[in-house]
């Protein structure tokens, strides 16, 4: 997971949470933090189909958008941001053992989607 400022200038991690824990966490979140809306990956191939993933999303959205509708939450491409995520740690010089912690590299994915987002909305 990641957020913003309250300017929406800057992306940074939040945490790693197990998927069977997400909806929880984010009920307590958004009951203890302001929150304008939540972006969440939309889980793609690289040819734009959607992945076997997207349906168990799309059921965590249905669910949100039923019990939270005053918390708007958007899908947005997560295509490469795995990639993505293993070059900028590549560039950060971090070792390898710290590249295959997969928690990290979900958190760097979610600050770039993050990133990605709020960058699309200001053109």
């Amino acid at each position: 997971m990641a957020v913003t400022d309250p300017l929406q200038l800057i992306a940074g991690g939040l945490a790693t949470v197990a998927t069977s824990e997400l909806f929880d966490y984010l009920l307590r979140y958004v009951a203890s933090e302001e929150v304008e809306r939540i972006v969440i990956g939309e889980p793609r191939q690289p040819n734009g189909a959607p992945s076997e993933n997207l349906v168990r999303v799309q059921q965590f959205v249905n669910r949100w958008r039923k019990q939270m509708p005053q918390i708007p939450i958007e899908y947005y491409d997560e295509r490469f941001t795995s990639v993505l995520a293993h070059q900028a740690m590549l560039a950060g010089g971090l070792k390898k053992k710290a590249r295959q912690d997969k928690a990290l590299v979900d958190e760097i994915s979610a600050t770039i989607i993050l990133e990605d987002y709020m960058r699309s909305r200001k053109l």
